[in-house]
C-alpha cells in the first residue's frame, strides 16, 4: 500500500520555511502562529521518515532530503496555481469550452448559423463539434466527452435530460418530372413499388421512417440508404428514386423547382429535435446562451418549413 500523501498545508508551510529560511517569516506569510508552522513541518517529517529542516544555531537549513522533496513540492504548487488560473478563466464571461455533438444534417444546415451568432457573443469560447448520429452523441455524453448533444428525441437513458428545440416533418422529395407530381393524392400501394432513398439505416431517422410505414401496413423498400442528405437530394433530383427528407434540408432546391415536396401520408411523420445533457448538469453562461441561440435559429427553420408546406 502506498504511503498517505502529505497535507497541502504541510507542503505550503515547508516551502515557505525553505524560501524564507525562517519559521517566523513563514508563519507571518501564512497567517499562522510559529508553533503551528513548526508542528506542520514536524508532522511532515514524521510522515515521510526524513529530516527536511535543520537548525544550525539561529539559521534554518534545508537538508539533502529536503532539497529533493522541495523541488517536487514547488512543482505541485505551480501546477495547482495553474489549474486555479485555468478554472478562473473558464468561469469568466465569454471564455471556456463547449463540446457539442450533432447529427451531420444539423452540422451542415443548422450549426453554421448558430455558431456565427454564438461567436459574436462569446468570441473567446472554444467550440468543438463532434458529428454523429443521435445514439453516438448520447454515448459520448455518457462518457463525459461531450457537454451537449443535439439530436432527435428518442428512447434515451434515464440520466439524460432532453430540452426540445424544434419539430419538423419528413416528406417525399422527387424530381419535377416524376409521375407522382401529377397525382392529387398518393395511395399506399404506390410506396411498395417505388425505390426509396433514405438516411442511414442505423440512424434514428431511419427507425422513425420504418416504424411509420409499418404502422401504415406498408413494408419499407429502401433501395438506397445514404449517410448524407445532400446525396439523397441529388439522387432524387436526377430521378434515381424518391427521397425522404425534411423540407428545410431541400429548401433551396424546392424554391428553384428542382425538387417537389410531397406529403408521405395522411398521418404526419414528424421528428422532435432537441438538446441532450446530463440530468444533473448545471449550464454555464456560455452553454445557456448556446441553447438560447439554438432555439432562435430553430424557430427560423420551423417558419421556413411552414412556408414550404403551405405551397
Amino acid at each position: 500500500m502506498p504511503a498517505d500523501l502529505p497535507d497541502l498545508r504541510q507542503i505550503r508551510a515547508f516551502v515557505e520555511v525553505a524560501d524564507a529560511a525562517s519559521f517566523t517569516q513563514a508563519a507571518n506569510k501564512l497567517c499562522l502562529t510559529q508553533s503551528a508552522v513548526s508542528h506542520s513541518i514536524r508532522g511532515l517529517e514524521e510522515q515521510l521518515g526524513s529530516k527536511l529542516i535543520d537548525r544550525v544555531g539561529k539559521r534554518i537549513c534545508v537538508t539533502q532530503d529536503g532539497m529533493v522533496f522541495l523541488r517536487r513540492c514547488r512543482r505541485v504548487l505551480q501546477e495547482l496555481e495553474s489549474a486555479v488560473q485555468e478554472l478562473d478563466a473558464l468561469n469568466r464571461w465569454g471564455q471556456g469550452r463547449i463540446r457539442i455533438g450533432a447529427t451531420h444534417s444539423l452540422c451542415r444546415y443548422l450549426l453554421p448559423s448558430i455558431l456565427r451568432e454564438f461567436r459574436e457573443h462569446f468570441p473567446r469560447c472554444e467550440v468543438r463539434i463532434e458529428p454523429g448520429d443521435t445514439s453516438q452523441s448520447i454515448d459520448l455524453l455518457d462518457s463525459s466527452k461531450l457537454d451537449i448533444a443535439l439530436g432527435i428525441q428518442s428512447r434515451h437513458p434515464q440520466w439524460c435530460r432532453f430540452q426540445p428545440l424544434f419539430e419538423d416533418e419528413l416528406l417525399f422529395v422527387v424530381s419535377a418530372s416524376h409521375p407522382w407530381t401529377k397525382l392529387d393524392e398518393l395511395s399506399l400501394d404506390l410506396f411498395e413499388g417505388e425505390s426509396l432513398i433514405v438516411y442511414g439505416s442505423a440512424s434514428e431517422t431511419y427507425r422513425l421512417i420504418r416504424a411509420h410505414f409499418e404502422e401504415a401496413g406498408v413494408k419499407l423498400r429502401a433501395t438506397l440508404s445514404l449517410g448524407d442528405m445532400g446525396a439523397i437530394k441529388e439522387m432524387a433530383r436526377t430521378g434515381m428514386g424518391v427521397g425522404i427528407i425534411a423540407p428545410w434540408v431541400a429548401a433551396s432546391e424546392i424554391e428553384r423547382g428542382e425538387l417537389v415536396a410531397l406529403p408521405i401520408h395522411k398521418k404526419l411523420l414528424s421528428r422532435s429535435w432537441g438538446a441532450y445533457t446530463h440530468e444533473s448538469k448545471e449550464y454555464s453562461e456560455a452553454e445557456q446562451a448556446f441553447l438560447t441561440i439554438c432555439k432562435t435559429v430553430a424557430k427560423e427553420f420551423e417558419e421556413k418549413e411552414e412556408s414550404i408546406l403551405k405551397r
